[in-house]
């Protein structure tokens, strides 16, 4: 199925290991694949999480006793947790910082495991090891003090683009599949922390156009916006998908190497047109796939109106779910992987 744009996994899965995830992806869904994750399982499954624990054991960092714990409410205003966020110690220099994310050691051993499975016919020929990582504003905006932020940034994103390097020189680039997760500069945008920039769209379209030009042409590239889910509940509920597309429209003009795909959420309650109708004003290349997170739970009528109304303003896409399978109740996930197939099969171009 060539012109089929399939479906695509954001990356995290609640099982116990990367060859289980592999496994039970490809076994449920491997004609739909064009990319497949690992799982994101173990220390990972709480997405950076555990960057956060790096932070706080780092010799060269201290929680900041002049600011108070940072609030974490989702969308319904539950209070999930208070964050004390850190920042350097005095005397130290930002610019000598070495993070060690941790980021690549985990992509090359899944990687040992998708090459495994691939080669005994387990892995569809022609699907890519996805490989899904944040930005330094992630763990910035949510573990950094504001008063710490403009040095953290450069600092991080260096250690990020080390762990990418080493990813680049131990997986063939046909093999490999970087997507960037954009999840608190959606937040930025939507205004949810209580520190944002002057100049933060000028900041957070930068950034894009650092992570993409930080990826080889060879090497496949998509991007997935989000608005959070560390309970498996948003974090901010989206009025429409206005923020989305102005984000999605200058990354694209930020960008100066091709953007193979797109991934944008779609609450389960948007069945409406009003969410989708900004979908007009996306400007994406001919050539970068866009897909919509718009696949839940349990909801196979749900989804389905989910797609017709999509289809209204954007008449070719593929199908995921809001965000990641790490977070939710494992039981899940057959269910969450049955449901893609069906609607995999159910779209027609």
């Amino acid at each position: 199925m060539p012109d089929h744009p399939g479906v695509h996994l954001i990356g995290s899965v609640a099982m116990p290991d990367a060859e289980s995830v592999f496994k039970a992806l490809a076994g449920g869904l491997g004609p739909w694949l064009r990319r497949i994750p690992d799982g994101e399982t173990g220390a990972r499954h709480r997405w950076i999480y555990w960057q956060y624990e790096m932070l706080t054991k780092h010799p060269d960092m201290e929680l900041d006793p002049t600011i108070p714990p940072m609030p974490l409410p989702q969308w319904d205003g539950v209070l999930i947790r208070t964050i004390e966020q850190v920042r350097f110690k005095p005397g130290v220099d930002p610019a000598k910082v070495v993070f060690d994310t941790g980021y690549a050691p985990a992509a090359i051993e899944s990687y040992a495991t998708f090459k495994r499975l691939r080669d005994a016919g387990l892995i569809p020929e022609g699907v890519r090891f996805q490989v899904a990582l944040p930005t330094a504003m992630a763990s910035g905006f949510m573990y950094v003090s504001p008063k710490a932020l403009a040095d953290y940034i450069p600092a991080y994103e260096r250690a990020l683009f080390k762990a990418l390097d080493d990813m680049l020189a131990a997986i063939p680039h046909a093999d490999l599949s970087i997507q960037w997760d954009i999840c608190q500069e959606v937040l930025v945008f939507e205004h949810y922390f209580q520190y944002r920039p002057a100049d933060y769209k000028a900041q957070i379209f930068a950034e894009f156009a650092r992570l993409g030009a930080h990826v080889p042409a060879d090497v496949e590239l998509g991007y997935h916006l989000c608005y959070g889910s560390p309970r498996d509940e948003h974090l901010v509920m989206p009025k429409d998908m206005a923020i989305l597309v102005e984000m999605s429209n200058g990354l694209v003009a930020a960008l100066k190497r091709r953007l193979d795909f797109l991934h944008l959420p779609v609450p389960k309650d948007r069945t409406d047109d009003a969410y989708f109708a900004p979908l007009r004003d996306l400007k994406l290349p001919a050539d970068t796939t866009l897909y919509l997170g718009l696949i839940h739970h349990d909801d196979a009528a749900g989804d389905q109106v989910r797609i017709a109304a999509a289809r209204k303003v954007a008449p070719r896409f593929g199908v995921s779910s809001e965000c990641g399978w790490g977070r939710t109740d494992p039981a899940r996930v057959p269910g969450l992987i049955a449901a893609h197939r069906r609607a995999a099969e159910s779209l027609a171009f």
